[in-house]
């Protein structure tokens, strides 16, 4: 998560934005190449390997993200016992889940960028207007194009990514990038997305980690400690424990006096 990485995802984000903001219909060209005029329906989504392929990446993210999860539940439970997930990284990585496939989205750019999906457009077989990335008034009315959900997801992997021990963080980029854009790839060949749906998803997922990391581990006035982080669970658990605590004893009472 350096600048390097930085300038690569802005050089992107304004190469790729620049060039399908003038020329739209790009997007549609790459597109059109994945879907059959003569049958009415793109060629992949013909495929049984498709859905198969689709929940598998869904549930290799999810099993990179669940240690995460685990290891913060874990500590409300048994406060004493040491994570096995830091708490800065887990911390780190929930929250990039959280904000970035999470909330930006499937929650504020899904659901309000009215951008049809590929599958949907007159020129695809479907019933709505094509608009460019840019324009958010298009005719989709919720769970839309613009950005691409499951690459998202996919691309949220850089996350971990940027964990990994020096020698191997290269790889794990590497790694990460590739996923999202197989994951963000068939997405494009089954019309559920257009290119720069995924290519957006891949730099304000890429942004968010780069922005979180830096809250997180390397920005002097914000960067924090793993104890730090672990303090507040530790609190919440005990807060738990009283309160359950409190709960059985007025039900324990009331239990003793109908008796």
């Amino acid at each position: 998560m350096n600048r390097t990485g930085l300038t690569i995802a802005l050089a992107v984000a304004v190469v790729v934005g620049v060039l399908f903001g003038v020329y739209p219909r790009l997007d549609l060209d790459i597109s059109a190449s994945f879907f059959d005029p003569h049958t009415g329906v793109f060629r992949v989504n013909a495929q049984p390997w498709v859905m198969d392929s689709r929940a598998a990446a869904r549930w290799l993210t999810a099993l990179v993200f669940a240690p995460a999860c685990l290891a913060i539940i874990g500590k409300l439970i048994m406060p004493r016992r040491r994570m096995p997930v830091g708490g800065r990284a887990a911390l780190f990585l929930v929250l990039t889940m959280a904000m970035g496939p999470g909330v930006l989205a499937n929650v504020i750019l899904k659901d309000h960028w009215g951008r049809a999906r590929p599958i949907d457009v007159k020129e695809l077989g479907g019933a709505y207007r094509f608009t460019a990335w840019w324009d958010p008034r298009g005719d989709c009315p919720d769970n839309c194009s613009f950005i691409a959900g499951e690459p998202s997801g996919a691309f949220w992997t850089l996350a971990p990514a940027a964990l990994a021990p020096p020698q191997w963080r290269l790889l794990a980029y590497g790694g990460a990038l590739a996923f999202g854009a197989a994951v963000g790839l068939l997405r494009i060949a089954g019309g559920g997305h257009f290119f720069t749906d995924v290519a957006f998803a891949g730099v304000f997922i890429f942004l968010l980690i780069w922005a979180t990391h830096g809250l997180i581990y390397r920005w002097p006035l914000t960067r924090t400690t793993d104890d730090a982080v672990e303090r507040p669970l530790v609190q919440a658990a005990a807060a738990m424990r009283r309160a359950v605590a409190a709960l059985a004893r007025r039900f324990g009472g009331q239990t003793g006096k109908s008796s």
